[in-house]
């Protein structure tokens, strides 16, 4: 019960930051009014999705908690469902899909946003090296 609640809160701070980032790409011309999602990340983007993080990576190791917790009950002698074991394994694949992916989305971002910098900075020697005057 206390996950189901859970998720259901994670799934309303997911749709306040979708919601809220659609907003702003309309505003700024950079979206349709009919847009469901985009192609690419902003800057501004961060901030709301680094207050959703910790959310989300509770809400997975809250699924590990569960898949450690079925697994316990599956050796219960008064245990012979089936269920029980493979809901365990299908709480553990979903919660290590979900961190791992999560885990790469966010190194992509950081490795992008460290590259762009990066290029921005290279640009900015080579205009002051030849620069006129």
């Amino acid at each position: 019960m206390l996950f189901a609640f859970y998720l259901s809160v994670i799934q309303l701070l997911q749709y306040q930051y979708q919601k809220g980032c659609l907003y702003r790409l309309r505003s700024l011309g950079e979206a349709h009014n009919m847009a469901i999602t985009i192609d690419g990340f902003h800057q501004w983007m961060w901030k709301g999705l680094s207050f959703l993080l910790p959310f989300l990576f509770f809400g997975y190791f809250f699924q590990l908690y569960n898949a450690f917790t079925l697994f316990q009950l599956s050796y219960h002698p008064n245990c012979t469902d089936w269920q029980v074991p493979v809901l365990g394994c299908i709480f553990f694949i979903l919660a290590v899909g979900n961190i791992t992916t999560t885990a790469e989305v966010i190194q992509h971002k950081v490795k992008a946003r460290l590259h762009k910098g990066y290029n921005a900075i290279k640009d900015l020697k080579l205009k002051n090296k030849y620069k006129v005057g």
